[in-house]
């Protein structure tokens, strides 16, 4: 009886079909592939020709507010590898990422806003682009603090002065 019960559950399972062959194309867990069709000479992605003009020199006119959004910014983008004061001392090299050239640097420190926007765009050496996570706008704000930063931080001393 045993046996007879094992071959015919065998039999059930062996005529149970998957139906993975018919749902291939519209299985939701499965990856679709598309053949590669190249984009025509001449196209322009959605919103390239705004975050251009937004990205072009001179930028937005700095104003006490966009130098404080600049900071908002700088501090969540930049701080974790440039450090606060921008030295280069940021809580990730602490932990053992290589530090980041000091924004007082005389070679980065005669970069100018437009200079700083490029960077953060493309990024450059062990910099990679923001340009997926920091708005257009965003960037000019936080050129304009890091030149402020440069001006309170990396002004010469006066004689007689103490270091802050």
């Amino acid at each position: 009886m045993r046996l007879a019960v094992g071959f015919i559950s065998l039999a059930v399972l062996a005529a149970c079909d998957t139906g993975t062959e018919q749902r291939d194309a519209v299985a939701s867990t499965r990856a679709v592939q598309r053949p590669y069709v190249p984009v025509p000479p001449g196209t322009i992605a959605r919103g390239a020709a705004a975050q251009n003009a937004a990205l072009s020199p001179p930028g937005p006119q700095v104003t006490p507010d966009l130098v404080a959004r600049g900071e908002e910014r700088f501090r969540a983008f930049c701080s974790p590898c440039h450090g606060p004061s921008g030295r280069g001392d940021g809580t990730v090299v602490s932990r053992g990422f290589p530090p980041p050239p000091s924004y007082h640097d005389g070679r980065v420190r005669a970069l100018s806003p437009e200079q700083i926007v490029t960077v953060i765009t493309q990024g450059k050496g062990r910099m990679y682009s923001y340009a997926d996570r920091v708005l257009p706008e965003d960037r000019w704000a936080i050129a304009h603090y890091i030149k402020q930063l440069q001006a309170q931080i990396g002004a010469p001393m006066r004689q007689g002065a103490a270091s802050p």
